[in-house]
């Protein structure tokens, strides 16, 4: 069985299964490799590769995987279409994207609303769409896909799961839209002040009293 895009829970728990994972960045395979490599597993395979040009022959693949890829393409359509070329007859895909829209947070903070606004935009100015996760039925069905099916997978925190809080709240989402700090700066979307505040009212939700939600939206299709 062939699987294209992966990681280390997925291809261990399934031994029996090959995968193939590809990144167009040289750098982040290599770092999955020596992951791959000190976790023992050794049913997964690299290659560095352009979706928009894979070296993989058509209905090559029993299933192909993606997560947080169609978010950073200006025309994912067309990805998923060329994507199923690569799927067998009645083979499977699955995606997972976010949506930034779906952020909700207490304390309120309008300076933290529009610091992630900035990471919307400057994503949307570079082709890409941090809001897609609402977007991936009808992305799935005009790509050709069947039998599609989109479930929520909603993240909440809370003080009562701390390492959700630092994992998620602060490593992960705050630190991703702290990240785009200098670039906002540069188009004129915000005021470092104001940028600033922003960060500090996410990490203030972090604190005692403090909630973060977010959604991840899964979507699966069959070719048919």
């Amino acid at each position: 069985m062939r699987r294209w895009g992966t990681d280390k829970t997925v291809a261990s728990q399934n031994p029996k299964s090959r995968f193939i994972s590809v990144d167009i960045s040289e750098d982040s395979i290599n770092e999955a490799k020596t992951l791959i490599s000190s976790k023992g597993i050794e049913n997964v395979e690299f290659q560095v590769a352009d979706i928009f040009n894979l070296p993989f022959e058509d209905d090559y693949f029993d299933h192909i995987f993606l997560c947080f890829v169609l978010e950073h393409l200006p025309n994912p359509e067309q990805a998923l279409k060329l994507l199923k070329t690569k799927i067998k007859q009645n083979g499977t895909i699955t995606l997972i994207e976010g949506d930034h829209g779906s952020t909700y947070f207490h304390p309120e903070s309008e300076h933290a609303k529009k610091a992630i606004q900035c990471q919307v935009d400057l994503q949307k100015k570079s082709g890409g769409d941090a809001n897609i996760g609402r977007k991936l039925f009808p992305i799935l069905e005009s790509s050709g896909f069947q039998e599609i099916v989109v479930l929520p997978r909603q993240v909440y925190v809370d003080d009562s799961n701390p390492r959700w809080v630092e994992g998620f709240t602060k490593n992960t989402f705050t630190a991703m839209i702290k990240g785009v700090k200098e670039e906002a700066i540069s188009n004129g979307l915000i005021s470092e002040e104001s940028f600033e505040r922003g960060i500090n009212d996410l990490y203030q939700t972090a604190m005692g009293g403090g909630t973060f939600c977010y959604t991840f939206f899964k979507g699966t299709g069959v070719k048919k």
